[in-house]
């Protein structure tokens, strides 16, 4: 008996899967065989994709909505698509883009159109996932460029840093009671330990 599937794959937790859960849940009927993952598609190492490859026996049915939702990579997509085809023996269909439908064209020319066309559009997904690098490299070259910065903001010392310090070294006070009194972490402390001193000596 065949069994039905659906990928879906969103590149972070913050995108929504809903446009492709709604192209699948009327075809594969029941959710619990549609697997998401939110993760990259630079490969193949996702949990949901992997638990659902395992599933998967012979003459099965896998849906996905657009080749660039099984991946980015151009050399892997290909790569895990004959496993999926030859060495499992399932079946693919890529919603948009219906010359990839590995039910039809069984014989030597529709081989042929089906290969051109995966080789084509996995081309198209990776090209696809180095130019967004590129822009978010050049994005955030820009904004470093206009003085935004990343990452955690800095925490800065409390008013009262110098006094802590003084008590500090005169051994009034711990070391674990001046980081809880500036509220920072250990390694934060003595990275404005340092500045200080070092600000303090050029004084």
């Amino acid at each position: 008996m065949v069994t039905i599937y659906g990928y879906v794959r969103v590149s972070s937790r913050d995108q929504n899967e809903d446009r492709q859960l709604a192209a699948l849940q009327e075809i594969v009927g029941t959710e619990k065989n549609i697997f998401i993952d939110k993760q990259s598609g630079k490969d193949f190492e996702r949990p949901q994709y992997k638990k659902m490859v395992r599933k998967m026996r012979k003459d099965d049915l896998l849906y996905i909505k657009s080749i660039d939702r099984l991946g980015r990579n151009y050399i892997e997509i290909q790569e895990q698509w004959r496993v999926l085809t030859k060495e499992k023996g399932i079946d693919i269909v890529v919603l948009d883009m219906p010359l990839l439908d590995t039910r039809r064209g069984k014989d030597l020319m529709g081989t042929f159109l089906s290969d051109i066309v995966l080789q084509v559009l996995s081309f198209v997904a990776e090209n696809e996932r180095i130019n967004i690098h590129q822009r978010q490299a050049e994005g955030i070259a820009a904004a470093k460029a206009r003085g935004v910065r990343f990452g955690r903001p800095q925490i800065e010392p409390p008013d009262h840093f110098e006094s802590i310090v003084r008590a500090w070294e005169r051994k009034q006070i711990t070391v674990h009671e001046a980081i809880r009194q500036c509220g920072m972490s250990e390694s934060t402390f003595y990275r404005r330990l340092r500045e200080y001193r070092s600000e303090h000596k050029s004084a």
